[in-house]
């Protein structure tokens, strides 16, 4: 398991989706911005304004990144990457805990 030791934490949480989607954020020891968070099976579309590395730390989702024809799997212990100001579009098939970090 991974701890994270000495974080700054946002407790309002970030609801998506109807709930759906949901996420707490944090900075980490680093000074590095992240969320941690849960989506739910379904369908979804995010913007992004700074670059993303999103770690899929169990579930399984389908994505297909802006300007892309392909999706791509992802499951526990996999991540992909996604441009600053652009967007992806996600196909949830099971429950998937998720950690984000945005790239400066």
């Amino acid at each position: 398991m991974d701890i994270l030791k000495s974080v700054d934490l946002v407790k309002k949480a970030n609801i998506y989706f109807d709930g759906n989607v949901t996420s707490r954020s944090f900075v980490d020891s680093n000074g590095e911005d992240k969320s941690l968070g849960i989506m739910m099976p379904g369908e979804y579309n995010f913007g992004t304004n700074a670059a993303e590395l999103m770690e899929i730390l169990d579930g399984e989702v389908e994505v297909k990144l802006a300007g892309s024809d392909t999706w791509n799997t992802y499951t526990a212990d996999t991540s992909f990457d996604v441009p600053a100001n652009s967007s992806f579009d996600i196909k949830v098939k099971t429950i998937t805990d998720y950690c984000c970090s945005y790239i400066k």
